[in-house]
């Protein structure tokens, strides 16, 4: 099997790849450089390839995924409350109404989705 080769993916190797790739792209990452940051993700999360063999491997660790999860909103998190205050103003007044609408029908619709 030559290098790159990605036949010893599951499916769900496969596509997890991809919306790592998506989402690297989507923050001005080249094309190359967020395929090559998106497998070298999934490799340290599920260990490799996982299609052969009886039970397909090990449980993925979610590792980076949690690593992610920890660090969002620490810079925020820092400021004190008036100054994240100010900000969230700042940010809803130079939103048009019509965003602000869309933004609270899909806010009520996730409340509603989680109060059930």
């Amino acid at each position: 099997m030559p290098r790159g080769d990605k036949s010893a993916y599951t499916d769900k190797q496969k596509r997890k790849a991809d919306h790592i790739e998506e989402s690297y792209e989507d923050r001005g990452v080249p094309e190359k450089e967020a395929e090559r940051r998106a497998w070298a993700t999934v490799n340290k999360e599920s260990g490799g390839g996982n299609k052969s063999g009886s039970g397909r491997g090990k449980a993925d660790t979610k590792v980076s995924s949690k690593k992610g999860g920890d660090l969002g909103g620490s810079a925020s998190a820092s400021r004190p409350a008036s100054a994240r205050s100010a900000s969230a103003r700042k940010a809803a007044a130079s939103r048009s109404p019509a965003a602000r609408s869309a933004s609270a029908k899909k806010a009520a619709a996730t409340r509603k989705r989680n109060a059930s």
